[in-house]
């Protein structure tokens, strides 16, 4: 990247670049260069300078700030391309898992419903049988059967309560892992953001600070830098430098021009001519 040319500051990586300017600021009354602050400018007029000169501090640093960039796109890719993959396998898994969720959640809400009501029924049938006079053969069989869906019944309530209790530990453990928070960037895009700060602040919002300071004419509206940029990278070009001629008289001495010396042949008369 040419470093006469201010980087794109991607939308990303601008909370970051205020972040150095906020310590920076913060930190004024501990640098003796920055000791005026507050004097004649605060600190919220310099932040405005700092943040309309976005692009030429963020220049200082150009260099560091590609190669941040470059080293954080790598890192991204492979999770990326893992997406993508995850995302067009997803939706097959998904949906068996679905599937045999959902059965599950049927028979087990419908299973102890359907076996409570036919204990309810057999029992009831029974014993209103067994009071008769004489009883009927079938009677005992009623009762068995009422109590067999009986059992049924208690023993579709207890999965379904053990069922519930799964769920809820499985989902309380998913909760507590996304409530861990993620972990620090890759070593090699920290040392790159790193290096992107340390040149940012260091030749690029530092330089600039001080500048304004000794610049009285600064406006902190104005999104031009302030005047005295020694240490801050020079964007575009300047005009030739025309000076007056040595003498100093004000005008240049101007060129002439003259005329060819053309001579006549020499011609003689008979006696001079040549043997």
């Amino acid at each position: 990247m040419h470093m006469n040319s201010a980087p794109h500051l991607l939308t990303e990586d601008r909370a970051e670049y205020e972040r150095v300017l906020d310590d920076a600021l913060r930190n004024a009354h501990e640098r003796p260069d920055l000791a005026a602050v507050g004097l004649r400018l605060n600190t919220e007029q310099l932040r405005t300078m700092a943040l309309n000169a976005t692009a030429l501090i963020t220049t200082s640093a150009a260099a560091e700030y590609e190669h941040y960039v470059k080293v954080r796109r790598d890192m991204r890719s492979p999770t990326l391309a893992d997406s993508v993959r995850s995302s067009v396998s997803a939706p097959a898994v998904g949906e068996a898992a679905e599937g045999g969720a959902g059965v599950a959640a049927v028979i087990a809400v419908l299973a102890p419903v359907l076996a409570g009501t036919a204990a309810a029924i057999f029992l009831l049938v029974g014993y209103i049988l067994k009071m008769l006079s004489p009883t009927p053969s079938f009677a005992d069989a009623l009762l068995t059967a009422g109590w067999f869906f009986g059992a049924l019944t208690a023993a579709g309530i207890l999965v379904a309560a053990v069922g519930l209790l799964l769920t809820a530990l499985r989902n309380g453990a998913a909760q507590v892992a996304d409530a861990v928070p993620s972990g620090e960037l890759p070593d090699e895009v920290a040392r790159a953001r790193e290096a992107w700060r340390h040149a940012l602040l260091e030749r690029g919002i530092l330089p600039f600070l001080r500048a304004a300071l000794a610049d009285p004419s600064a406006d902190p509206s104005s999104a031009r830098p302030p005047r005295p940029v020694s240490r801050m990278p020079k964007i575009g070009y300047s005009g030739p430098d025309f000076s007056s001629p040595a003498d100093g008289s004000g005008k240049g001495r101007r060129a002439t021009f003259t005329s060819p010396d053309f001579t006549s042949p020499d011609f003689g008369g008979p006696e001079n001519r040549p043997e």
